[in-house]
């Protein structure tokens, strides 16, 4: 069953989504413009590949018709059109094109939804990813070692690294690999992936915008701003200086950081969840 949006129901849901996200992507295109990186937001859109622009777009998600929008989503990849101005998303188009990616998200975010989250990895993958490295080896040479290079090796050693996510072990250095208590690969990811885990709780953004038109774009807009705000502990509780660019340390080395990143790691496994959870709802609608 389908619905109808009026012009004048849908362009104001449309140009609130595109003022959000320029708000929120201000300073990214800012520093593009003049040539400027920020290690902490630039993650969102160069390691997922996924540029502002795209991340504006509107959509309105399977079973809605839009009024007089062939001229605009008429356009896009994904949307079918007819002779009196409407488009809609084409859901069995792009879901017979796309159904091997909705099969291995869907399971993958039933089988992370199922687990209780882990709380205890402290945040050390990006510890493990500079363990005994040299001086211009770092991904991020321009942010300097809060602690040093000596301690901050001694800092992984004198912690058990349990990373579960396949994406950020295979960026550990050499030496840490080894001292991983798991070793998760892409065939593996099902099996390990968890919700207390950062990089799985900012990837629900990823799922989201790999499948648009599929997914309603407030669903995309919520995962984005949740992984925001994820990747910005990521970065606070990592071995890196983030201090310029105001973010403060969350110091996983010491009693008072390790709670200070339980607390948060907490809430953000409840919260991508619920998110894990519209997003299946939104994936098993669909036709198979």
């Amino acid at each position: 069953m389908s619905s109808s949006l009026t012009p004048e129901q849908w362009r104001p849901l449309a140009r609130a989504h595109a003022q959000r996200v320029d708000q929120l992507t201000a300073g990214r295109r800012r520093r593009r413009a003049l040539g400027h990186r920020h290690p902490v937001e630039d993650f969102l859109f160069e390691y997922y590949n996924h540029r502002p622009a795209q991340l504006r777009r509107w959509h309105p998600g399977p079973g809605v018709v839009l009024v007089d929008a062939a001229g605009q989503h008429g356009t896009w990849v994904g949307y079918l059109t007819d002779s009196a101005g409407s488009a809609w998303v084409d859901v069995e188009g792009v879901s017979a094109r796309r159904s091997s990616t909705i099969g291995f998200v869907q399971g993958l975010l039933r089988a992370t939804l199922a687990r209780d989250p882990h709380l205890g990895c402290f945040g050390l993958h990006e510890w493990a990813m500079v363990y005994r490295l040299e001086q211009g080896q770092r991904r991020h040479e321009q942010l300097p070692l809060r602690l040093g290079q000596d301690e901050t090796d001694a800092v992984v050693e004198r912690h058990q690294v349990r990373c579960s996510h396949y994406d950020a072990y295979r960026f550990f250095t050499g030496a840490a690999a080894p001292r991983n208590h798991l070793r998760p690969t892409r065939e593996t990811q099902t099996e390990l992936e968890q919700p207390g885990c950062l990089h799985a709780g900012m990837d629900v953004y990823k799922w989201c915008f790999k499948l648009g038109p599929l997914v309603p774009s407030d669903l995309t807009l919520a995962a984005f701003e949740l992984a925001l705000e994820i990747r910005e502990l990521d970065m606070a509780a990592s071995p890196y200086d983030v201090s310029a660019y105001g973010i403060a340390a969350v110091p996983v080395e010491t009693a008072v950081g390790k709670a200070d990143y339980l607390a948060r790691q907490r809430d953000f496994a409840n919260r991508s969840n619920a998110l894990r959870s519209r997003l299946i709802e939104v994936l098993s609608a669909l036709p198979r």
